[in-house]
């Protein structure tokens, strides 16, 4: 308990954006317990990976890592689920593929990344996790109306043109995610190409073949 409201703290100080500073005996302001708990606490956090120090004179730089962020988006949906319910989700079940490669070199042109930070406020993981739905699930997919879709738009590097693409939030295995669909006629609708700020294969340890769920978020559901 002590943890994920320690990440809930250092997020809402902002150390989901930026380093921010703050020594042990200024965070007991914000958690409630004894200097010692929140040194132990942190030190905790760091040796789980879920945030990041650096001592400087004036105390500690503290930023939250990308399986931090998971913690968190994690404990997000759940209040969703208790709040929201689940009525306006859609659940898509599917197959795990090896894509052609190229996920890695797109999601890396600064032109796509800072407009994915801004829009779908995570930096994602430079590559795709690219999956096959069933039939049922493309049929469903196919027929479910987006009212929600995020515009990334084109742009030029100077040396090429790179074209538009929507995306739409999800969650994949319970982890907050984007699929996303370029603007182009005859994308196969079976096909899903899933962004996120962790390396899902890596993260959720899947492999081609492995069927995964992926749950379509209606961001208007507490609307």
């Amino acid at each position: 308990m002590h943890r994920i409201n320690s990440l809930k703290h250092l997020a809402l100080l902002g150390a989901l954006k930026r380093p921010v500073k703050i020594s042990s005996s200024e965070f007991t302001k914000y958690t409630s317990t004894s200097s010692k708990t929140a040194a132990r606490t942190l030190k905790q956090l760091e040796e789980e990976g879920l945030i990041k120090r650096s001592i400087i004179p004036e105390g500690q730089m503290i930023s939250i890592t990308n399986e931090g962020r998971t913690w968190l988006e994690k404990e997000y949906n759940d209040y969703r689920h208790i709040f929201c319910g689940d009525e306006k989700k859609v659940e898509l079940y599917g197959n795990v593929i090896t894509g052609l490669g190229e996920g890695q070199y797109y999601i890396a042109q600064e032109g796509y990344r800072s407009q994915f930070e801004e829009k779908l406020d995570f930096v994602p993981y430079p590559g795709t996790l690219n999956v096959r739905l069933t039939d049922h699930s493309a049929d469903v997919q196919k027929n479910t109306g987006r009212k929600d879709m995020i515009q990334i738009s084109g742009f030029t590097n100077g040396q090429r043109t790179f074209g538009s693409c929507n995306c739409y939030f999800v969650e994949i295995e319970g982890i907050r995610a984007a699929v996303v669909t370029p603007e182009r006629s005859h994308y196969p609708h079976d096909l899903l190409e899933i962004i996120a700020p962790v390396h899902l294969r890596e993260t959720l340890k899947l492999k081609d073949g492995d069927e995964v769920k992926i749950t379509i978020e209606d961001r208007s559901a507490c609307e």
